[in-house]
C-alpha cells in the first residue's frame, strides 16, 4: 500500500533529506546593517564639509536646480549649509556609533534637509553628494531598531545644558525687549546675535548700551552666560579626567562600556587568563571583569579591557553588558566564588552562553547545577594532551595547541 504524498511520514522525510532552506551567496546583512549606515553617513558628512568649502571659496554660487526658484534663502543656505550641516552630521555619526536614539534622530532630519544643497546646484561636482544621500537615508530608515540607546546624561550634563539654554533665551528676548535702548538691535536676530557675542565674550563694539538699564543688562549676560559655559566646560572635561584616572587604574569607563557588543566577558583572573586572552585577542573584543586591582592594572597595560569590580555583583555585570555578550568565561581560581559568578550571570542574561573553568573536579556537578552551559577542566585536558603528546598523537590537538607548540 503507497501512502498518500501528504502523509506526516513523508512530510518528516521531506524536511530531513529535502530541505527548503537556502545558504545565501551574499550576507546582505554585512552591506545593509547598522555599521555600513554609521560609515555611509560619516561619509555624508564628508562630502557635505568638502562641498560647503567648494561653495564658501566660490564669489558667486550658480544656482541650477529645482529647488533653486522655490527654496527661500537658497544662495545663503547653498553657501554655508554645507559646512553647518557637515558639523552636525559629524556630531551624529559619533552618536550613530554608539547606537543612541537622539542621532538617529538627529540624522534622519538633517539628511533631508541637507539634499536641498545639491538640488538647489544641481552641478557635477555635487552628484556624489546627492547619491550618497540617497543611499544613506534609506540605511537609517530600515536600521531603525539598532539605534535604541538611550542618552544617558549625569545631572550635571543637564543642569549645564538647562543653563545654557536658559541664558540663550534670556538674553534673546531681554535683548530684543530691550532694543530700543541698544545701538544694533532691530530684529531677533540681532538680538541672538547679540547674545552669542556677549557670551563668548567677543565684544566686536557693534551693538552698544545706551542706557543704564541696557548696561546692567548687558552685565547679567555676561556673569550667567560664563557661569554656564564654565559648568559645560567641568561637565565636557570630567569624562575626560574620568578616562585618565580609569586608564591608570587598569579599569573601563562608563563610556568605553556602552560601545561593548556582541564580545566575551571574563570573569576573574586565574591560571587561564593569559592564554585565554591570547585566543579572543585575535578573534572578538572582551573584557575582563576582576576585583584585583593590581591584576587589573597589569591586564590593562597589556591592552585588555577591563572592568574593576567583584564578578558575583551583578550590578558589574549588568555594566560589563553581559547581555549584549556572545559569551561569559568564568575562570578564577577560586570555584566557590566562580558559582556564585554563574548565578549572578543567569540573573542578569539568562540566554547568555556561560562556559565555566572548573578547579577541581568534584565541583564540576555543582556548576552544572546553578546553569553553567559548559564546564571544563584544564588539568583533566592537559592530562589527555600529554598522553596524546607521549603516544605521538599530538598532531590531532595541533588546532587548539597552536602550530608552535603542536610541533
Amino acid at each position: 500500500m503507497v501512502d498518500a504524498p501528504n502523509e506526516p511520514g513523508d512530510r518528516a522525510v521531506e524536511e530531513v533529506f529535502y530541505t527548503a532552506e537556502r545558504v545565501a551567496l551574499v550576507e546582505w546583512r554585512q552591506f545593509s546593517g547598522a555599521k555600513p549606515t554609521v560609515l555611509v553617513t560619516g561619509v555624508v558628512a564628508l562630502l557635505a564639509f568638502v562641498t560647503g568649502l567648494s561653495n564658501m571659496s566660490e564669489a558667486t554660487v550658480t544656482l541650477g536646480g529645482p529647488l533653486a526658484t522655490v527654496f527661500p534663502g537658497a544662495s545663503s543656505f547653498v553657501r554655508f549649509g554645507g559646512v553647518l550641516f557637515a558639523f552636525l552630521l559629524g556630531t551624529a555619526t559619533f552618536g550613530l556609533r554608539r547606537r543612541k536614539r537622539i542621532a538617529w534622530r538627529v540624522a534622519v532630519v538633517t539628511l533631508p534637509a541637507l539634499a536641498a544643497l545639491p538640488l538647489s546646484t544641481l552641478r557635477t561636482t555635487d552628484v556624489p553628494l546627492l547619491l550618497s544621500l540617497c543611499v544613506a537615508f534609506p540605511l537609517l530608515v530600515s536600521n531603525r531598531e539598532d539605534f535604541q540607546r538611550r542618552l544617558d546624561l549625569s545631572p550635571l550634563q543637564v543642569a549645564s545644558l538647562a543653563a545654557i539654554v536658559g541664558v540663550g533665551l534670556y538674553g534673546t528676548v531681554g535683548a530684543y525687549g530691550l532694543r530700543g535702548q541698544f545701538v544694533g538691535i532691530e530684529d531677533w536676530g540681532d538680538a541672538v546675535y547679540y547674545v552669542i557675542v556677549t557670551v563668548a565674550t567677543v565684544g566686536y563694539g557693534d551693538v552698544t548700551p545706551t542706557t543704564t538699564e541696557a548696561q546692567w543688562f548687558t552685565l547679567s549676560v555676561i556673569l550667567f552666560g560664563t557661569g554656564a559655559f564654565t559648568i559645560a566646560i567641568g561637565a565636557l572635561v570630567a569624562p575626560a579626567i574620568e578616562s585618565r584616572m580609569a586608564a591608570a587604574f587598569g579599569t573601563m569607563t562608563a563610556s568605553e562600556l556602552t560601545l561593548l557588543e556582541d564580545h566575551v566577558v571574563v570573569l576573574g583572573v586565574g591560571d587561564v587568563t593569559a592564554s585565554l586572552i591570547d585566543r579572543l585577542a585575535d578573534a572578538t573584543d572582551f573584557v575582563v571583569v576582576t576585583p584585583d586591582a593590581d591584576a587589573a592594572t597589569r591586564l590593562k597595560r597589556d591592552g585588555a579591557n577591563v572592568l574593576t569590580g567583584d564578578p558575583t555583583d551583578e550590578a558589574v555585570l549588568a555594566d560589563a553588558r553581559v547581555g549584549d555578550a556572545r559569551g561569559i568565561v568564568v575562570g578564577s581560581d577560586d570555584d566557590a566564588r566562580d558559582v556564585l559568578a554563574v548565578l549572578a550571570c543567569k540573573a542578569v542574561a539568562p540566554d547568555v552562553r556561560v562556559v565555566a573553568a572548573v578547579n577541581e573536579e568534584k565541583h564540576v556537578r555543582k556548576f552544572t547545577s546553578v546553569g553553567a552551559d559548559e564546564v571544563i577542566n584544564p588539568r583533566t585536558i592537559g592530562g589527555r594532551l600529554l598522553g596524546a603528546s607521549v603516544l605521538g598523537e599530538a598532531s590531532a590537538y595541533a588546532d587548539v595547541l597552536g602550530d608552535d607548540e603542536a610541533a
